[in-house]
């Protein structure tokens, strides 16, 4: 595990730093959001995660005489220290001032939306947006496939062992909290389960079997090792006799008082040797033995075996769980939004660009949720310093064709939660499980047609009309 460090960061995090004491500025107040730009995955939604890691990191957010060591040490081109000392002494006696708002794990999110609105002395808040980004981008990310996953599933039990395949430990640390906030039952990962509290569950490998100079000796070997917690993998040689070969050991286990929990399939032609599977296993009277599959599954895969009639009780994904395989990034920025002038108003500030979608929204931005007869309508993003009217229109700030009116009297909630002020956390960490029933709880209040896996329908997330056109103004002010 890599320890916290402020140094988790890009060298210009530092250089700006820098600037911004040499400038005076270094105490500025200012406002920067971070939020995606585009929905993973193809997707009709994301699930927010990764916040009590990042609140962690920001806790412990301290220069200390290694990492100053360290900034010392390093040169300009002519070999002149990169940075003074004077300044090194100031980030030795720095402490962050921010305060935070963010939207709680396990909840949705949509494009544009702030996952944080991060507000305090702009140095501060430039120092933190690598590593907020590098926490958040990865785990809403991972969270987000997990949920995908899950669903293809239908409520079968998904379980995550990618770990061997993960980018690094912290990378496979990571991926496993956040496929369990997107509904993965557990992890084979036994640090994740020892450090969150996650369920941890395995079966055994090939090379079990391989040691054995007879499959049959294989299974009876592990059972009597592991009486009531034997799930046996059954294609190492021949799947089907390998079913026949467990279904002995079963009943052997039988004699003694216990049950065979499962078998694994983890390759071939996995709905038909599951269905042929199913068939051995209730014919010999074990029909509560669990068929798990495993072998390169996602959400795409585990949706086909079902529609193929799978008899598949348990799911087991790992590589393109962990690795995100088919996105590998989120994509998320992090973005100055305001900036605090001397009379104490706030000056919203804005970055153009030649594509429209790709310009900033400028304001201390909230999210308000709005909702009807059970299920989520639209989401507006909103200045909270701008009055926003009880019937508006959510407009998609890259195609302004694309709005949904609001009718007065909509119920709402604002989305984004206060989580730390003034440096200091308000509240103590959430458990996984509830972390991870918020999800289900999120997901089951939005429309159907937004969960689809292909071609989903695009939820109404947008910019409330007046922050539109407040946008549009100042756009057309600085063009």
């Amino acid at each position: 595990m890599i320890p916290h460090s402020p140094l988790q960061t890009d060298l210009y995090q530092l250089t700006m730093a820098a600037a911004y004491w040499q400038a005076g500025k270094a105490e500025q107040e200012s406002v920067f959001h971070l939020f995606f730009r585009r929905l993973p995955f193809r997707g009709g939604y994301a699930i927010a995660a990764g916040l009590e890691p990042a609140l962690e990191w920001l806790e412990a957010f301290r220069f200390g005489k290694g990492e100053l060591d360290y900034l010392a040490s390093l040169r300009t081109k002519v070999g002149t220290p990169l940075f003074k000392k004077d300044f090194l002494d100031y980030l030795g006696e720095l402490r962050l001032k921010l305060d935070i708002d963010a939207i709680p794990e396990g909840d949705l999110v949509f494009a544009h939306e702030p996952l944080l609105r991060v507000q305090g002395p702009i140095l501060h808040a430039q120092l933190v947006e690598t590593a907020l980004l590098n926490i958040l981008n990865f785990q809403t990310l991972v969270a987000t496939k997990a949920a995908r996953i899950c669903r293809a599933a239908a409520g079968g039990p998904v379980i995550e062992f990618g770990y061997r395949r993960a980018q690094g430990p912290d990378g496979g640390l990571s991926a496993s909290r956040a496929a369990f906030i997107g509904g993965c039952k557990g992890t084979s990962n036994v640090l994740a389960g020892q450090l969150y509290g996650m369920p941890v569950l395995g079966t055994h490998a090939h090379s079990w079997v391989m040691s054995f100079d007879d499959e049959a000796e294989a299974f009876d070997r592990y059972a009597e090792a592991m009486p009531d917690n034997s799930t046996l993998l059954v294609d190492t040689y021949d799947t089907l006799r390998g079913v026949d070969h467990a279904i002995a050991t079963a009943r052997k286990l039988r004699e003694r008082g216990h049950e065979l929990s499962g078998i694994r399939l983890d390759s071939g032609d996995l709905a038909w040797l599951s269905q042929q599977a199913r068939a051995k296993l209730d014919a010999a009277g074990f029909p509560d033995v669990k068929v798990v599959a495993s072998n390169d599954l996602d959400e795409n895969i585990i949706e086909s075996l079902r529609h193929q009639g799978a008899k598949i009780d348990t799911w087991g994904v790992g590589t393109n769980l962990v690795t995100a395989a088919d996105q590998p990034a989120l994509g998320g920025v992090y973005k100055l939004a305001a900036l605090r002038r001397e009379d104490g108003s706030w000056q919203p500030r804005i970055k153009l660009s030649e594509q429209t979608a790709k310009s900033s929204i400028p304001g201390r931005l909230q999210v308000r949720r709005y909702e009807q007869d059970g299920l989520i309508v639209a989401d507006a993003i909103y200045d909270v310093d701008r009055s926003i009217a009880d019937g508006t229109a959510v407009i998609d700030p890259g195609d302004p064709i694309r709005r949904k009116e609001i009718p007065a009297g909509t119920a709402f909630r604002d989305v984004l939660q206060p989580v730390m002020k003034n440096g200091a956390r308000l509240a103590g960490a959430e458990s996984l499980d509830v972390i991870r029933d918020r999800c289900q709880a999120a997901l089951a209040k939005l429309h159907p047609g937004s969960t689809r896996l292909a071609n989903p329908h695009a939820y109404p997330a947008g910019l409330e009309q007046g922050l539109y056109e407040a946008r549009e103004r100042l756009l057309a002010e600085f063009r």
